[in-house]
């Protein structure tokens, strides 16, 4: 493969930005690491800069310098907005992250419009439509480049998972689908792999703390931010996954909120086979439990409903 991955990180000074770029930094995938944000960024970078890989670093500060940044990228990763604090919903960001996603992915369009798009400013349900609609008005819209990051919701299901049945968490797979809040998030806890099997009653404590692993850490961090360390880790494996795919690994599978036609909702996160140019094939549900279709119908209004609220926000955007 030829590991020359050009990246871009938008809100690179950020809670998740920075131990995001770190990691990015890390990886002999990356060749080129190009850093944004609206304060800090040079220092960032030329910290970042000292560390011996081969991943050469520049950092960008401010709307003048975004166009530079962003182009030649590849892939682009966007963690940028404001976090959650004790008592708030991903929803309660939409009105500050919309605008700022929103402003971000019209510059990717502008000047890295065959970038691959991977989005973790929350909430995800919303800023993935907005991130589609807005290629559309800039009439470069691939539905296949569009990623709504999901991959702490596995990482998670992974590891409770693993703690409860003394399993290495490395070696356990559990797809979660849906979307990325609250009840959206569905583990599809039946076809975890090594085969797991739970109680009733301790499957759904299980499916309930995935569901609320962000409120947990929001609540521990007692206002002073959401989950960004996990949140960092869980974005660069995504993006390594799909830099690995792209480079013509073979077999490459990764659950994300994207564009789909697999249910009654518009988008809907479910497992990728991801290649070259993206999405390759989407996988589908697979075989589900009755509870976990259960859930799914159960998830269906609020999905629409963020929805609609990003492409309603997108189509009303200057």
């Amino acid at each position: 493969s030829q590991n020359n991955a050009k990246v871009a990180v938008l809100g690179a000074s950020g809670g998740i930005g920075q131990p995001l770029s770190l990691l990015l930094k890390n990886s002999p995938l990356v060749s080129r690491l190009s850093l944004y944000d609206i304060a800090h960024t040079p220092g960032v970078a030329a910290d970042l800069s000292h560390i011996e890989t081969r991943a050469q670093v520049k950092g960008f500060l401010g709307p003048e310098q975004l166009p530079e940044c962003l182009k030649g990228c590849n892939v682009v990763v966007i963690p940028a907005g404001v976090p959650r604090k004790p008592g708030m919903t991903r929803d309660d960001l939409f009105n500050t992250n919309a605008s700022i996603v929103a402003n971000l992915t019209s510059a990717c369009a502008k000047h890295c419009p065959e970038a691959m798009i991977c989005i973790i400013s929350n909430p995800v349900n919303s800023t993935i439509p907005i991130t589609s609609e807005i290629f559309k008005k800039h009439g470069v819209y691939n539905p296949n480049k569009i990623f709504g990051v999901t991959t702490l919701d596995i990482v998670r299901a992974n590891t409770f998972v693993a703690e409860l049945k003394g399993l290495d968490p490395a070696r356990v797979s559990v797809p979660v689908i849906g979307g990325h809040a609250g009840k959206t998030i569905i583990p599809l806890i039946s076809q975890c792999t090594p085969k797991v099997d739970f109680p009733q009653d301790q499957l759904q404590k299980l499916t309930g703390r995935i569901q609320e692993a962000g409120t947990e850490v929001v609540q521990a961090k007692a206002g002073a931010g959401s989950a960004t360390l996990s949140m960092a880790y869980a974005g660069a494996r995504f993006v390594f996954s799909l830099v690995d795919a792209m480079n013509g690994k073979e077999g490459v599978i990764e659950c994300s909120f994207v564009r789909s036609e697999e249910t009654e909702s518009p988008y809907f996160s479910t497992p990728l086979l991801l290649g070259k140019n993206g999405i390759e094939k989407n996988l589908g549900l697979g075989k589900i439990s009755p509870f976990e279709e259960k859930m799914i119908a159960e998830a269906m209004s609020e999905l629409k409903a963020s929805i609609k609220k990003g492409e309603e926000f997108a189509k009303n955007f200057k």
